[in-house]
């Protein structure tokens, strides 16, 4: 690869998936390690929960569907909010009420790529959801969020109202499942290997690295 060629790095993931919370925040870290190699970061859309209808669901209903119970996910919460505390982020899962389906959040994230925000705007939505317990089903939530890194608001409330960009998201993330990406986050590098999972920074600061300088790495 060319010393002036951007490494690029499509991260598929969900802005109401714990891990991808964790691992978005590692990824930025492991360019900090590798602040010296050009890198293109671009956020690919994934539904965790293809099945919540867009109003959403309690999230008191979705853990019982999905884990059987509220009761079984205390492990989980353990587990993913001990791994939160150590990357310095805030997992407050007895703020969350309310279990969201996540199209339109992936609609201001595309939105937020056209000014060079789409990095924020995950950022956004995900501690508004993981710290702050948001319903990101509430379009006044989802506009504000879009106005704080630089979104036109009143041009974001008008779209959301109608199905811009809809078919091409629902397109997306059905691509990403037929592709064979079952978990989240997947971070694609340069097209050419995929990495699963909330990796640490240096893992990933060595795959900038090897194909910055063109050395090949086996697909995880």
């Amino acid at each position: 690869m060319s010393n002036n060629q951007p490494v690029r790095i499509d991260v598929v993931s969900d802005v109401v998936c714990p891990w991808c919370f964790i691992g978005k925040h590692r990824l930025e870290a492991a360019l900090k390690l590798k602040s010296g190699i050009p890198v293109e970061v671009h956020y690919r859309p994934y539904f965790l929960n293809d099945w919540i209808p867009r109003e959403g669901i309690s999230r008191e209903d979705y853990l019982t569907k999905k884990f059987g119970s509220p009761e079984r996910y205390k492990g989980i919460v353990q587990r993913v909010g001990a791994a939160a505390v150590e990357e310095g982020l805030v997992y407050a899962s007895d703020k969350m009420k309310r279990q969201p389906n996540t199209l339109d959040c992936h609609r201001l994230i595309h939105w937020a790529e056209a000014i060079g925000k789409s990095a924020q705007m995950k950022q956004k939505l995900m501690d508004l959801y993981f710290t702050q317990g948001a319903d990101l089903t509430d379009n006044n939530t989802l506009v504000k969020a879009a106005a704080d890194v630089g979104l036109d608001a009143q041009t974001v409330r008008a779209d959301l109202a109608t199905d811009k960009d809809v078919e091409r998201i629902e397109q997306e993330a059905l691509s990403a499942k037929e592709a064979g990406i079952e978990g989240v986050p997947c971070f694609i590098f340069g097209g050419k290997f995929a990495v699963s999972g909330a990796q640490s920074p240096e893992y990933l600061a060595d795959a900038i690295e090897r194909l910055a300088s063109g050395k090949a790495v086996a697909a995880e």
